[in-house]
């Protein structure tokens, strides 16, 4: 059963209201728990987490994803879930699909690199913030010079046309 919006106890309707945090808490707590018995399609993976199936069929051919195959067909565990997640987060934060390879190896076949793992991420996702922090400082500034520009501009257009009228 995937997990959705409904039930983890929110309705589709309340998304929208949600807070940018509590998107992101919900969305994390979607990949926590659950057993490995949890098996999904690809279909459902790619609607679940908004990529394209041919996005995971790359994913698959890079080693990142290892689906079992049932009657000829994809089904994708828990762990795979988890992992595309992390693989999604990974390509929004800009990272390559080389990079977030070196991520999910960290890991290691049991979780034995898992403390490696989290402190590579922790760096990279204070890297992450404070470059995004700047860029929205820039677009802030930039916004703040356009604003005021825009109003100079106005008022020059009023005045032409003021000047055109008499």
């Amino acid at each position: 059963m995937a997990i959705t919006a409904k039930t983890r106890g929110r309705s589709k309707a309340a998304k929208p209201a949600m807070t940018a945090e509590a998107r992101a808490e919900d969305t994390v707590a979607a990949h926590r728990g659950g057993g490995e018995a949890d098996l999904a399609g690809i279909t459902e993976l790619a609607r679940e987490l908004g990529v394209t199936q041919r996005a995971i069929r790359l994913y698959e051919a890079r080693g990142l994803l290892t689906p079992r195959r049932i009657n000829g067909g994809r089904a994708y565990s828990r762990r795979d879930r988890v992992r595309l997640a992390l693989i999604v987060r990974g390509r929004a934060m800009g990272m390559s699909l080389a990079e977030i390879e070196h991520i999910l190896a960290l890991y290691g076949d049991h979780g034995e690199g898992h403390a490696k793992q989290l402190e590579y991420l922790v760096g990279r996702i204070e890297q992450a913030v404070g470059e995004l922090e700047s860029r929205r400082r820039d677009i802030d500034t930039t916004l703040a010079e356009l604003r005021v520009i825009h109003v100079d501009m106005r008022r020059a257009l009023e005045a032409r046309r003021r000047a055109a009228r008499k």
